[in-house]
């Protein structure tokens, strides 16, 4: 599936279904890469090491992409397969910690995800969410489905 992501800015996100899934890619903000490798003490797995849903290699960094800006995750919780919400802005919020840098919310059952959805510690949730192959055709255009190994 290609997708046109040209007219994403910084902070947003988008949804476009694939394999019947919910795929989100998001244009995170400057500030937003460079407060994900601050949480990783607070995460479950954070350099992506479990294999319940294998990272692509080309993900297995800090911002789980292959560019740092852009976040390409299916929506889908490794719980129950919930779908989880966004909670991007961040601050104290209903149902999250003070400190919250940013995210998702799992509302069923309290999972949460940070920007490169890595769940973090003594949640329910047993993995990150996924990272489904996916390559750039363009500086515009990603592939979802495909990646050059593939």
């Amino acid at each position: 599936m290609e997708v046109d992501i040209s007219a994403l800015r910084p902070g947003e996100k988008m949804t476009v279904e694939w394999r019947g899934k919910p795929v989100w890619i998001m244009r995170r903000t400057p500030e937003q890469v460079a407060a994900l490798p601050k949480l990783d003490a607070q995460l479950a797995d954070p350099k992506s090491e479990r294999t319940a849903y294998p990272t692509p290699e080309y993900a297995k960094n800090e911002a789980r992409s292959i560019k740092p800006e852009i976040f390409v995750a299916v929506g889908i919780c490794s719980h129950l397969g919930c779908s989880p919400t966004d909670k991007l802005a961040a601050g104290p919020q209903p149902s999250l910690p003070d400190d919250w840098q940013g995210g998702f919310l799992c509302p069923c059952h309290g999972s949460t995800f940070d920007l490169a959805g890595r769940v973090y510690k003594n949640k329910p949730a047993p993995d990150n969410l996924e990272v489904p192959p996916h390559m750039y055709v363009s500086d515009t255009r990603l592939l979802i489905g495909e990646d050059k190994k593939a």
